[in-house]
């Protein structure tokens, strides 16, 4: 049986990254419905613009210092690039970053400007370079998801929704590699049971969906998750490790057409007044679009998990 991250692990992690990372508040968002609530866990606002800091950072200051003068590499689409290069930054080490030749342009640039080196490869090759590079190099490998201490950062931002909110109903989570939604689940199923914890994506990219009714951990090709708006959730499987977690402690996984993602960014730029990317926007369409396929209940949160749009496209969404 696969050890899962416990509730301690989740308590260390926000103890690391506590002054490093910003406590999200929970916003109460007017424009929910009466009988529904809708509060916001605003993610977006972290420093580099999303909840990947929370896990990058929790690894890298467990690093020894031998191991972080090796320098660190990782793989990302953009936000947990500007993750690993933002904490590298602050540690004073190298960071080496391979990212997909999609890559919003948005996102490879704020990378650069961190301060870390790109390699830019084919997205089939985007999760096994940085494990090479690794390799030749000696450089420590940061994942994105499939890793404890990741998990546990992500999580953290689960620990805060539980205290911020002890009654809420529902957590609406992205689901990409399942970082994210592991660390999240873990908190709020170990402090608040009751809590119903459901994760979101994209039609398009369905995989963990697949994974969670079928119990198989799905695989989709690149090409099929790679139609999806939403350039965060394009990741083609859940993690071994989350792929676990998500068995254990999700109630459910609902999916959403592109036109809710668009649609979504426009309610919470115009409602809420929160810059969404659009995989930061998919939790906030299961509410707005997916009530009949959510559990009954008061307190809805909805995890805004990013905002590193380009402007180009949120304008155009806007």
């Amino acid at each position: 049986m696969t050890n899962l991250v416990t509730l301690d692990e989740l308590r260390e992690a926000h103890k690391r990254v506590t002054g490093a990372v910003v406590r999200t508040p929970l916003l109460p968002c007017p424009h929910g419905d009466a009988d529904r609530p809708l509060w916001l866990k605003p993610e977006s606002l972290q420093p580099i613009g999303a909840f990947k800091l929370r896990g990058a950072h929790n690894l890298i200051a467990s690093l020894t210092d031998e191991e972080r003068a090796r320098g660190v590499v990782a793989h990302s689409s953009g936000n947990h690039a500007q993750a690993v290069a933002y904490t590298a930054r602050r540690f004073g080490i190298r960071a080496v970053i391979v990212m997909p030749d999609t890559a919003p342009a948005v996102k490879v640039e704020a990378t650069r400007a961190l301060g870390a080196e790109i390699v830019m490869v084919t997205p089939d090759r985007r999760d096994t370079a940085a494990f090479e590079l690794a390799e030749e190099h000696g450089y420590t490998a940061v994942p994105p998801y499939d890793d404890r201490r990741i998990i546990a950062g992500q999580g953290t931002a689960g620990l805060e929704i539980a205290e911020d909110l002890p009654d809420a109903s529902t957590v609406l989570v992205p689901v990409s590699g399942g970082g994210l939604i592991s660390g999240i689940a873990t908190a709020v199923k170990s402090l608040r049971p009751d809590t119903k914890v459901i994760g979101v994506e994209p039609e398009l990219a369905a995989d963990a969906a697949e994974s969670l009714r079928t119990g198989v951990r799905a695989t989709w090709p690149s090409e099929a998750t790679y139609r999806t708006i939403a350039d965060g959730l394009r990741t083609t499987s859940l993690g071994e490790l989350p792929f676990a977690h998500v068995l254990r402690y999700v109630d459910d996984i609902v999916t959403v057409s592109e036109d809710q993602i668009r649609a979504a960014v426009r309610f919470l730029g115009r409602s809420a007044r929160l810059v969404a990317e659009p995989s930061g926007a998919v939790a906030t369409a299961a509410y707005l679009f997916r009530r009949d396929a959510l559990p009954p209940g008061r307190d809805h949160v909805a995890v805004v998990s990013g905002g590193n749009v380009d402007p180009a496209l949120y304008a155009q969404l806007i």
